[in-house]
């Protein structure tokens, strides 16, 4: 799998400390690194397809401060999709309305053939961002019907159902964001984790400090920050992703096959 990572602010603050830590990690997620952090209201998206502790492009990086009301950051264990570029999260994608769209993700989708049309024009070959290519896909079809751009409300209700099938017999460990709105998704216990105080939000697939107050984000839920603060929160859905070994099986096939695909470059 893969470890993600996302702070929310209500003011731009330097976040390099707690992105040294996470991608300290990559040691076990070694193939590829990515960040997205918003600057005058655009992404600005930094990735490469090797291990964060081995790129000087990372640590160029990290040798300034990374400011930021919005930043997030992954680093990829390979279970879909070739060890390329292309494939690095985060993905990012504009709706008929010209809004971006920017997604990260810790899972894998066993089951939702929906996806599958994506196939053929996503830039990559990851399930990652065919869940992106059909969010976005979900929004146009709304606001279609309703002529009109869509509220931010509006939006959450629509990704909240969105989410709720997704999640059927699917990891689904989600950070995405909007432009005003930053959502987070965990339907795994233990995968997924926050600290929270009056101004800031950060959420990682491990505690990034030895602060005792991380805390497991709450399970089968959609939550939307703004500023450091939930706005939006969902019902409970009764998706809870559990690992079998059917599951790891598969798994270990689909890293296997990358491996070979690997050997045979």
């Amino acid at each position: 799998m893969c470890e993600i990572f996302c702070f929310n602010s209500n003011t731009p603050k330097q976040v390099n400390e707690c992105l040294e830590c996470f991608y300290n990690h990559s040691e076990e997620h070694p193939h590829g690194w990515g960040l997205a952090t918003m600057q005058s209201d655009e992404f600005v998206i930094r990735k490469e397809p090797i291990k964060a502790t081995c790129s000087q492009y990372l640590r160029d990086i990290l040798s300034n401060p990374v400011v930021g009301k919005n930043v997030f950051a992954h680093i990829r264990l390979a279970t879909v999709g070739e060890i390329i570029s292309p494939n690095c999260h985060p993905f990012i994608e504009a709706d008929d309305n010209n809004r971006s769209w920017m997604l990260i993700h810790n899972g894998t989708i066993f089951d939702f053939p929906e996806l599958d049309k994506y196939r053929d024009v996503e830039n990559g070959d990851t399930d990652s961002e065919r869940i992106l290519l059909y969010i976005i896909d979900k929004v146009n079809e709304f606001e279609k019907a309703k002529n009109a751009p869509s509220t931010i409300k509006e939006r959450f209700n629509l990704l909240t159902e969105v989410i709720t099938d997704l999640s059927r017999n699917n990891k689904l460990n989600l950070m995405f964001y909007d432009g005003d709105l930053t959502y987070i998704h965990s339907n795994m216990r233990d995968s997924l984790y926050y600290l929270k105080n009056d101004e800031e939000f950060l959420v990682a697939s491990t505690p990034l400090t030895d602060d005792e107050n991380w805390k497991s984000v709450e399970l089968n839920k959609l939550f939307g920050l703004i500023d450091g603060s939930i706005i939006f929160e969902s019902e409970e859905h009764e998706n809870e992703f559990i690992l079998t070994e059917e599951h790891e099986r598969a798994m270990e096939e689909l890293l296997k096959a990358i491996s070979r695909d690997e050997i045979n470059d």
